[in-house]
């Protein structure tokens, strides 16, 4: 961690093992599936995290397995002006509270369907925009790219069309991507396109870590990379932000 200039801080959890994951990765599409267990005493609390690590940073990112200690972070970095992304997948306990100081939310095809009961995304969306005051609210899609709702209008960048052999990490890879793109300043249609880039590179080598690529490889796939096929026409997304 310190050779990649990554600020790290242990936290012992007594008397039970670290979290251990087997990942199953299908030859033919590169599909992953997990196996995890992680035992209930490693939860992360807001006790054991100090405010002045989340103040002296510039972009804050949570996920929802330890929920009171991300909702503590997150309300710190708020008060701060420091901006705040989710990965979020599951109904954690307290996931709502953690929304609350969630600037960019970014979660899977299914999570908003869940916490809403809405299955389409074109209205879950904006919903939990709404409810959450988030700046961006976003589903990760997977092959078909992803959507967004900034509270005026949708913004969809498809994903590109590569030849994946393990889609480990991928996600992580993009949120990553996004994170870096907002760090930059970048608008979110350009955001996203350059996370969806990360992340399809992200996929052509073996291992959550084995095809992160540089900002130059990034680059080239977005100048000269196909996209595939589009899910959301531009018709239904301006249709359906001018219902709202």
């Amino acid at each position: 961690m310190a050779r990649s200039r990554v600020e790290s801080h242990w936290i012992v959890a007594p008397h039970c093992q670290s979290q251990s994951s087997f990942i199953l990765v299908d030859e033919r599409n590169g599909e992953r599936t997990v196996l995890w267990k992680r035992d209930p005493r490693l939860e992360l609390f807001a006790s054991e995290i100090r405010r002045e690590w989340v103040l002296r940073s510039r972009f804050l990112h949570v996920d929802g397995h330890d929920c009171a200690g991300a909702a503590a972070a997150a309300r710190w970095a708020r008060e701060a002006s420091i901006p705040v992304s989710a990965d979020l997948d599951n109904l954690y306990p307290g996931v709502e509270a953690l929304l609350e100081n969630v600037d960019y939310l970014i979660s899977s095809r299914e999570f908003p369907a869940r916490l809403t009961g809405e299955p389409d995304l074109l209205l879950s969306l904006p919903m939990l925009l709404k409810g959450f005051g988030c700046r961006v609210a976003a589903a990760t899609l997977g092959e078909d790219g992803v959507l967004a709702w900034d509270g005026s209008r949708f913004h969809y960048s498809p994903a590109f069309a590569i030849s994946p052999i393990d889609t480990t990490g991928a996600g992580d890879i993009f949120h990553a991507g996004f994170a870096y793109a907002k760090i930059q300043g970048w608008d979110l249609a350009r955001t996203l396109e350059f996370s969806c880039a990360a992340a399809g590179l992200a996929c052509m080598a073996s291992g959550a870590r084995g095809g992160i690529a540089t900002l130059a490889r990034i680059k080239e796939l977005i100048q000269r990379g196909n996209r595939r096929s589009v899910t959301y026409s531009q018709e239904q997304l301006e249709g359906s932000g001018a219902a709202r």
